[in-house]
């Protein structure tokens, strides 16, 4: 804040005052943006003092001096909450505040969604600034004054555990998701474990797997890695949770994918979710899968980990019609507010429902297949996760491990596609999973490099054979043989 004295100068010679504001007081120093004024306490003592100054009894400089030593407890402590302010200025922002050019795509979107009331956890990011004075120490860490801003802000939302995400400024934009290429640490819990997710988070921007997507896009970042924000949130403890696309077109429906627990499983592919079309007429179709785990954050600690779901549930739907079509139409809300279609990531808990994220939809995600049987003799059937057909040889492989055994135009049959597996998609012709949906940040990138890819067909590493001649059929979802 800045300090101004009360009362009236009265006939002060310019030159011994550095401001004199419209009603005439006197300003210690420039005043800044956003600054506010010292209130009452000061006005009766200082007019006290003033009186003889008007009567010419006392010089303007020594009245001064007077001033400052009367009220130096008052002064200290004013000063100590400006340098406060002035600290978390570029070094942390409330999400509320956050803007694009200093927080990046992802921290915006949900700083809009927040001015438009809509349910989205609260926190605050260490911007932009943080990260470049971060990058030009030798060391590239977390600063002292940015753990005290990190203490400060935490310590306002009752220090509860929070989620840690990058928001990079190539990130969540109309021409690149960066889906999963950057690191996310959830269920952290204090100053010291936020200002190591922080790190987590910058490092992430020069990550090989970073670096490999940019590089794809020819993005002028590759060589530095692009500004890194990181946006830091309340954690939802989920009930269920999920991924939703919105349309692209008018007569196209809502795409919904949940699972139990925390939805960090679908982004990473990690599970086979529900699926759930809802239809602009209001009509809802649903594939259910078999859910035998689900990630929550630990009990007696901070991280998550993965449990066993109940076998009663495995089967049972994470969402009725109503909560699927409730959360489409605040799907078609978000989509409104942010001028296009968007891919946004929700969750629910005791029966509230959070958005998480929210970005521009990138590429068209293949329909779901009319069929409701399973294709017939040496065919495999998954989710359609990505358009196009292609023929190539297989290459199974259980692990990142095996990348280097990879060749252009091989055909990548695995478990599944986390984040870690992406740097693969610019060799492969195509890419077929046992598990993950058609929304999970591994389908989303192979859209983007616009290869073929099949998603959640069982036992697929034991049922094609390493070097088989296979053909995918991104668009329709099923795996042949192929015929010489």
């Amino acid at each position: 804040m800045e300090q101004i004295v009360g009362g009236e100068i009265g006939g002060a010679p310019e030159r011994e005052l550095r401001q004199l504001d419209g009603r005439g007081r006197y300003r210690f120093g420039p005043p800044r943006a956003g600054v506010q004024t010292i209130g009452t306490e000061f006005e009766k003592p200082v007019l006290r003092i003033l009186l003889p100054a008007r009567l010419g009894a006392i010089p303007l400089g020594r009245l001064v001096e007077l001033v400052l030593a009367f009220h130096a407890p008052i002064l200290n402590n004013q000063h100590n909450v400006v340098n406060r302010s002035l600290m978390d200025e570029g070094m942390v922002t409330t999400l509320r505040n956050a803007t694009a050019d200093t927080c990046g795509g992802k921290a915006a979107a949900l700083a809009a969604l927040l001015h438009a009331g809509l349910p989205v956890p609260d926190g605050f990011v260490v911007p932009f600034a943080a990260y470049r004075a971060a990058r030009s120490d030798p060391e590239f860490s977390v600063s002292e004054p940015v753990r005290q801003a990190l203490a400060r802000h935490l310590g306002e939302m009752g220090d509860p555990p929070v989620a840690v995400r990058s928001s990079a400024a190539d990130e969540d934009t109309a021409g690149a998701s960066a889906a999963g290429q950057y690191e996310s640490v959830l269920a952290v819990r204090g100053t010291q474990e936020v200002a190591e997710a922080v790190q987590v988070c910058w490092a992430s921007s020069s990550s090989e797997r970073a670096t490999g997507y940019r590089n794809r896009l020819d993005d002028d970042a590759v060589n530095n890695g692009p500004d890194m924000a990181v946006l830091v949130q309340r954690l939802i403890d989920a009930d269920v949770s999920g991924v939703m696309f919105t349309p692209t077109l008018p007569e196209d429906s809502t795409r919904i994918e949940a699972t139990w627990g925390l939805g960090v499983s679908i982004v990473g592919g990690t599970v086979t979710p529900d699926a759930y079309e809802v239809a602009p007429d209001g009509s809802i179709r649903r594939t259910l899968a078999h859910k035998t785990t689900r990630l929550d954050r630990t009990r007696h600690s901070t991280g998550v980990a993965a449990y066993d779901v109940p076998q009663r549930q495995q089967t049972l739907p994470t969402l009725d019609d109503a909560t699927a079509a409730m959360l489409a139409a605040l799907g078609r809300r978000i989509a409104g507010l942010l001028g296009q279609p968007q891919d946004i990531e929700w969750a629910i808990a005791d029966g509230e429902a959070w958005i998480l994220q929210a970005r521009p939809i990138t590429a068209t995600l293949p329909s779901l297949p009319a069929r409701t049987t399973t294709a017939q003799g040496a065919s495999l059937v998954g989710s359609p996760g990505a358009h196009g057909v292609v023929t190539g040889v297989a290459r199974v492989l259980h692990s990142p491990s095996g990348f280097a055994r990879v060749q252009p135009g091989d055909i990548v049959i695995c478990p599944y596609t986390d984040p870690a597996w992406t740097p693969l998609f610019h060799i492969a012709a195509a890419v077929v999973t046992e598990t993950g949906g058609v929304l999970s940040h591994a389908a989303i990138v192979a859209r983007e490099h616009g290869i073929p890819a099949v998603l959640g067909v069982p036992e697929a590493t034991m049922r094609i054979r390493d070097g088989d001649r296979i053909t995918v059929d991104g668009t329709e979802g099923i795996v042949t043989t192929a015929q010489d």
